[in-house]
Parts: C-alpha cells; structure tokens; sequence
C-alpha cells in the first residue's frame, strides 16, 4: 500500500501522541504551552486531511478508518492528562462523558458497518462542532499559563462543559439515527 499526503497527516497525528504525552510531563518551563502548540498542529490536521484527501481524490478505506481513531486517540490522551493534573471530580465527569461518547459511537459505527449500515452514522455537523469545542477547550487546558491576564485554563474548562454537553447531544443524534437499526436487531 502506498501512502498519500492526507494519510500520512493523520499517521503523523498518531506518532505525535507519545511527544504530546512527553512534553506534557518534562521538567521545563514552557512544557505546557509546548504540548498545546503540538497539540493544536495535530487539532489542524484532523481538518487538513481530510480537506486533502477529498480535494486531491485520495480518499482510501485505511485512511478513513484510521481519522477517527487518531482523533479519538489524541482526544483521549490529553483528557487523561489533564485529569491527573486536575482530578476534581467534575472534570472526571466530564472526561468520562466525553471518552465514553466517543467508545460508544465508534462501537456503534463498526456495528452498523457490519449490518451495511455506517452511513446511518456518518459524521455531521453537530459532531463537527463537538470536535472543535472539544480541540479548543484541550488546546486552551493544556496551554495553563494566564495570556495577558486572561484565564485561558479557565475559558478553556467552560468550553470543556460545552463540549461535553455536544458530545452528548450528538451521542443522541447518533443513536436516534441507528435507532431503527438497533430496533430490529433486538
């Protein structure tokens, strides 16, 4: 198999993951806003890919396949990161939502791929938005340090709400959609 620019991005996002995970917990002074400018270069081509691989006619069945899995892989590292540096019981909360919305839906998506049934959950654009307040709320948390006297960790974890409140809105809009799938098979 040979791999395209667009697959190759979103490899990159998974090798990535490790570095993001090691500046997080170096001894330096500008560790965190060094994992958040990672971060946020990964965050960027989550979009690029796929803009790429649709743009040029590169779309493959392993690149497909291998997006959200980088995606939900980065998502959740940076979550479980952030919960051991805040392990309040709220932000567990909302780490639980959003890590159990996103095994939920994967298994829901390779259920129904199984059936011939995946573009009942295609992604929309609920889920698009989700993703992006969730990529900005991480990107905000990781950064930590006040930017000119403004909290960014703080506008960060108010968008990490809204996130979670997204991710369970599209959770429903996923399921609604499978729901007559998921009726059938009971």
């Amino acid at each position: 198999m040979r791999i395209n620019l667009p697959t190759a991005l979103t490899l990159g996002r998974v090798v990535v993951i490790p570095i993001v995970v090691g500046l997080f917990y170096i001894d330096w002074q500008h560790a965190r806003q060094a994992t958040a400018m990672l971060f946020v270069a990964a965050a960027v081509t989550d979009w690029f890919d796929g803009w790429l691989a649709r743009r040029w006619n590169q779309t493959s069945n392993f690149g497909a396949f291998l997006d959200p899995v980088a995606d939900k892989l980065l998502v959740a590292v940076a979550l479980v990161m952030l919960l051991r540096d805040d392990p309040r019981s709220v932000m567990g909360v909302l780490v639980a939502i959003i890590v159990g919305r996103e095994i939920t839906i994967s298994a829901l998506r390779e259920w129904l791929a199984e059936l011939g049934q995946r573009k009942r959950v295609a992604v929309g654009v609920v889920g698009k938005i989700k993703t992006a307040f969730q990529m900005t709320a991480i990107s905000l948390m990781l950064w930590k340090l006040p930017v000119a006297d403004i909290d960014v960790y703080r506008i960060g974890y108010g968008l990490l709400f809204a996130a979670a409140a997204l991710t369970l809105w599209s959770m429903v809009v996923y399921l609604r959609a499978a729901w007559p799938v998921m009726r059938d098979e009971f």
